[in-house]
């Protein structure tokens, strides 16, 4: 293109132009050519970020669906455009490839990931530091940056980049390496994280995810709770949100209608009745973990490890039959040795529950307790025990005919119609707690007329149809540009290429795997487990209801008939937290309200454990539920 004279005096005055740090004429120059149509909520937020030279940083919270991504593109644009170009983004390692891919395709900006393998070949080739080397955007996963944390340390950052930042919302609780590795090596550079979540169970959550940026705005825990948590049990919200008011932006789709076209949420129920084996396992079970003593569980995670069984029970009875045979085989491992072997356990508990990780984040410790000498009436009752176990194990085993994933048929039906009539392209997003349960429906729906086109994703998406997408999408030459070297992240993409293409209709997904995508192509979410956290329902509804779908979003929940906790659960999320219906889901006002000094997921264990009656359990709920209300 040629230009005459007076045109480039037009255009250097507009490159080299200064605006003050909250004018939007700021990014004007930064973002004529980034591919990408902006809203003006993202506009606002890069604003704040950019708002006080002299902060240390700030935190974006849009909820789920709203482009934190571009608003962080847009304040790397800017940073680039002013020379400032030592930036780093640390991210789950699922999402470094995610984050390549929207740099460059709508920035322009260009980027290395940094894993063991990069890294070794930069250094092999004599770079000192591949931190502080070369123009590019470094990005890493958490997990790196905890290996590399000193290198990191050394570089003089401009801008550092923590996305899905709620991993280090315990930053501030002992023991926590990762995070408190992460927060010394990046300390005195300016931060901006990303989450979406900002609270999920308590308030002491925000604490840390605020004290990561500025660890004098609050002082210590104690402190935060005696100033923000009152002796009544109430909270002091509207002092914590004036002094936030300068350090979290968040954006809800409430406020976005006016130029964003939100579709609507439309719920399906899908009732069933288990089978009377498979209610007979479920109370034997349930019996069995309401007993005050059991030796299969190590002391110190009896609790979590127990919750994880609560849940399981409730995703199918092919679920539990390996846990069992864990349990029993560590029972008589004790009988033997008088020692407990509490690693293997632990491991297959993650195998089959891949959120076990972020839940033993969240407990509170436990005493260990762990039996110095087993006496012979701990020998009488550890076989008891596993005769227990044992018969809990051959009823599992004996049940062939699962009531719940029948009734998956139906519903996959009944949602199939119903995008029809909406126009939306037939596939759906089909969610389980339980990696056994996600095998159990695979080989079901496969028998159907889905033979063929149904996907596993998971924490390791090494399943052999799995294996074959990724060959082939190797060998693809037009995914040449999007390939990473990380097999874990390529193979993520490749399974999200297929579910995009016509050859795959339904993706079954493990809530832990398919954190951070994107699936706006697809209408349909089947909650074939329903988590008892509110916060990761609505986490998983944003994966397909988020900005770009283009039709409104069916949402099948499974509900069991004869379990009245089940039914009560599901009442709250749907009628008290109303993450089903309308076009916005639930609020963080009424989110909010899960706090009040409760972890929500432990007190519907509470009512399993305590409770035996239909009454009982009205009467749990009906304070539950006032709890919520004061």
């Amino acid at each position: 293109m040629i230009i005459n004279p007076y045109q480039a005096k037009y255009y250097a005055y507009e490159l080299s132009k200064k605006a003050t740090s909250d004018s939007a004429e700021k990014f004007g120059t930064t973002l004529m050519d980034a591919k990408v149509e902006l809203n003006p909520h993202q506009i606002e937020a890069a604003l704040f970020a950019f708002k006080s030279p002299y902060s240390k940083g700030a935190i974006l919270a849009d909820e789920v669906g709203l482009g934190k991504t571009i608003e962080a593109g847009i304040l790397l644009s800017q940073k680039w455009a002013e020379g400032k170009r030592k930036i780093l983004i640390i991210c789950p390692s699922s999402l470094r490839k995610q984050w390549v891919n929207e740099l460059e395709d709508k920035f322009y900006l260009k980027s290395d990931v940094l894993d063991n393998f990069s890294y070794n070949k930069k250094t092999k080739a004599g770079v000192q530091n591949p931190f502080d080397a070369d123009a590019t955007i470094k990005i890493c996963s958490y997990q790196f940056a905890l290996k590399r944390a000193e290198e990191i340390q050394l570089t003089s950052w401009d801008l550092v980049v923590l996305d899905e930042a709620h991993y280090l919302r315990n930053a501030y609780k002992y023991g926590n390496v990762t995070a408190q590795t992460i927060q010394n090596a990046i300390r005195d550079y300016k931060k901006v994280l990303l989450t979406a979540t900002p609270l999920q169970n308590r308030l002491d959550e925000l604490f840390g995810l605020v004290s990561f940026i500025d660890p004098e705005i609050f002082g210590d825990i104690k402190s935060f709770r005696k100033n923000y948590i009152l002796e009544s049990g109430q909270r002091d919200i509207e002092g914590l949100k004036e002094r936030l008011n300068n350090i979290v932006h968040r954006t809800l789709r409430k406020d976005v209608k006016e130029f964003i076209n939100y579709r609507e949420r439309i719920p399906i129920t899908q009732q069933f009745t288990p089978t009377t084996e498979e209610q007979e396992l479920y109370e034997k079970v349930l019996d069995y973990l309401r007993q005050e003593k059991a030796y299969a569980f190590p002391p110190a995670q009896k609790h979590l490890m127990q919750s994880v069984i609560f849940k399981l029970l409730g995703s199918s009875s092919f679920a539990i039959s390996r846990t069992l045979e864990a349990l029993i085989k560590r029972l008589k491992h004790l009988l033997e040795n008088s020692k407990i072997v509490e690693d293997d356990l632990y491991e297959m508990f993650l195998e089959e529950y891949e959120h076990l990780d972020d839940d033993l984040d969240e407990l509170e410790e436990e005493e260990e307790n762990d039996f110095i000498e087993i006496t012979l009436d701990d020998k009488i009752a550890i076989e008891a025990e596993i005769n227990q176990l044992e018969e809990f194990l051959n009823l599992s085993n004996s049940i062939q005919h699962n009531e719940k994933g029948e009734k998956l048929i139906i519903a996959l039906e009944r949602g199939f119609e119903k995008l029809k009539e909406l126009g939306a392209s037939q596939k759906a997003l089909i969610f389980t707690e339980s990696t056994r349960t996600q095998h159990y429906l695979f080989n079901r729906l496969s028998k159907e007329k889905y033979n063929g086109r149904i996907l596993l994703f998971n924490g390791n998406n090494n399943d052999e149809t799995s294996k074959q997408i990724y060959r082939d999408w190797l060998a693809n030459e037009n995914n040449a540009g999007k390939i990473t070297g990380s097999k874990s992240v390529d193979i993520r993409q490749a399974l999200i290429d297929a579910f995009k293409s016509n050859q795959y209709d339904v993706m079954i997904a493990t809530e832990a795997g398919a954190e951070g995508i994107n699936l706006q192509f697809c209408s349909m979410i089947v909650n074939y487990d329903l988590p008892w956290n509110p916060q990761r329902v609505e986490q998983r509804i944003g994966r397909c209801h988020r900005y770009g779908q283009e039709h409104d979003v069916v949402i099948v929940n499974f509900l069991n008939g004869s379990n009245a906790v089940e039914a009560r659960v599901f009442e709250l999320l749907d009628r008290k937290f109303k993450l089903f219906d309308g076009v916005f889901g639930s609020s963080d006002e009424v989110l909010g309200t899960i706090e009040n000094g409760i972890d929500f997921e432990k007190r519907i264990i509470e009512v399993y454990k305590q409770c035996r009656t239909k009454e009982e359990i009205e009467n749990y709920f009906n304070q539950l539920q006032k709890e919520f209300e004061d």
